[in-house]
């Protein structure tokens, strides 16, 4: 990897007025279809739904507020192998602490954290242990937020994994802990191959099934996992629409992502809604309507729908071959070993991948995670399992996101 300039620079979030305005004249002059009668939710999310959400957006949600509260943390970016990358940088204040990456998925950015920062970097100003205290790195990944999309190629996992552990180095981490969701899940996973012996142990929520892969057998399931696979196997069948244009249209979906704010807020919104916990009746109910409406923002204001679903379809390629390749492996060896955290033999050939650091997984209500499929071979060290919040806890619930890092990550260097 070429990192001929190691620059770190500070940086700060400026809006322009004219974006600003560029914004609210636009979702002024939307022209909004009809819901059709008795469909509800059923064919995406109604106007009755995205209406007074894109209204409030105009009128009344206040970005001069939030982009404020968001240049007090500390900004930063630097360029590896020609593309910027962006990231948060919160140092703990006790001596030791440890470095934590922490990896955002779509459709969410750094700001999917923001509520973890004081817990982990100061936990025992939040009722916790001085010895659990962490540094914290928040990048935005290429094709999200601030790291604008250079050019094609990094959607791939790898690239994007090498990336990651370049922005450490940078930082003088020789060693760190790391974590992920989404798509920072799969980056995650894919660090200790492209950083051997630097990732003192893992941690991702919400480990599903390859989402294009086949329908999860529901035989010899117990209640949890079967409620967990049936999931799955409805947003296989009902749910995956945005996966497959992204993973193969990407430029076509752009157009609309990138001239019409309406259009971007119900691709973000419909997700919120439909990925977050149970307990929350809307997507605002579950994180917050500031938070939620300061995730879409970033996407208009920096093109990320268009540069978020090249990457995806990137990515897509990359983790298709990936599984391929792994599936084939543990075909070989009689399956037993296909799949799963560790990744298996990702050439599927003669390499073999470097041991892999301590791993765990933390499962919330909504998630789709069935452990026979995702780990068959026990790789996880750490299975966990809540009654609440979906596929976003570090917004849904910190609280419990917080509590499973420090758990399983406790003592470990």
């Amino acid at each position: 990897m070429d990192t001929h300039s190691h620059d770190i620079r500070p940086f700060r979030i400026e809006i322009s007025d004219d974006a600003l305005d560029d914004l609210r004249r636009r979702l002024a002059l939307t022209r909004w279809p009809a819901d059709l009668d008795g469909t509800g939710t059923s064919r995406g999310i109604p106007v009755s739904s995205l209406r007074p959400l894109a209204e409030h957006w105009r009128d009344r949600f206040d970005w001069r507020a939030q982009e404020a509260r968001l240049n007090e943390l500390p900004h930063f970016v630097t360029e590896v192998d020609g593309q910027s990358i962006h990231f948060v940088h919160v140092r703990s204040a006790v001596a030791g602490a440890r470095p934590l990456l922490l990896l955002h998925g779509w459709p969410s950015s750094f700001v999917e954290f923001l509520d973890l920062i004081g817990p982990l970097t100061d936990p025992v100003a939040h009722g916790g242990r001085e010895e659990d205290a962490v540094h914290v790195v928040i990048p935005s990944l290429p094709g999200y937020g601030f790291s604008p999309l250079s050019g094609a190629g990094w959607g791939d996992l790898f690239r994007v994994a090498g990336a990651m552990a370049e922005v450490m180095t940078r930082l003088g981490y020789d060693r760190f802990l790391a974590h992920g969701t989404d798509v920072g899940s799969g980056i995650v996973g894919m660090l200790p191959m492209v950083a051997p012996g630097r990732v003192i142990a893992t941690h991702v929520t919400g480990p599903s099934p390859f989402p294009l892969g086949p329908a999860v057998s529901l035989e010899g399931l117990d209640d949890a996992d079967r409620g967990r696979a049936e999931r799955f196997n409805a947003f296989r069948d009902d749910g995956a629409g945005y996966l497959h244009i992204q993973a193969t249209r990407p430029q076509t979906l752009s157009y609309g992502l990138t001239d019409s704010p309406v259009a971007q807020l119900a691709w973000i919104v419909e997700k919120f809604q439909e990925w977050t916990g149970p307990e929350s009746a809307l997507a605002e109910d579950a994180i917050g309507l500031d938070r939620l409406l300061t995730t879409v923002s970033l996407y208009w204001f920096t093109v990320g729908g268009w540069s978020s679903a090249h990457a995806m379809y990137e990515g897509m390629q990359v983790y298709q071959r990936f599984a391929a390749m792994a599936a084939g492996a543990g075909e070989e060896a009689g399956g037993a070993e296909a799949g799963g955290a560790s990744g298996g033999d990702a050439s599927g050939g003669g390499w073999e991948a470097p041991p892999t650091p301590p791993a765990a997984a933390s499962v919330f209500a909504a998630d789709m995670s069935v452990r026979r499929v995702v780990d068959p071979a026990s790789a996880f060290e750490s299975w966990t399992e809540h009654d609440r919040a979906g596929h976003f806890p570090a917004m849904e619930a910190p609280d419990l996101l917080v509590a499973d890092l420090h758990r399983f990550f406790d003592g470990r260097r």
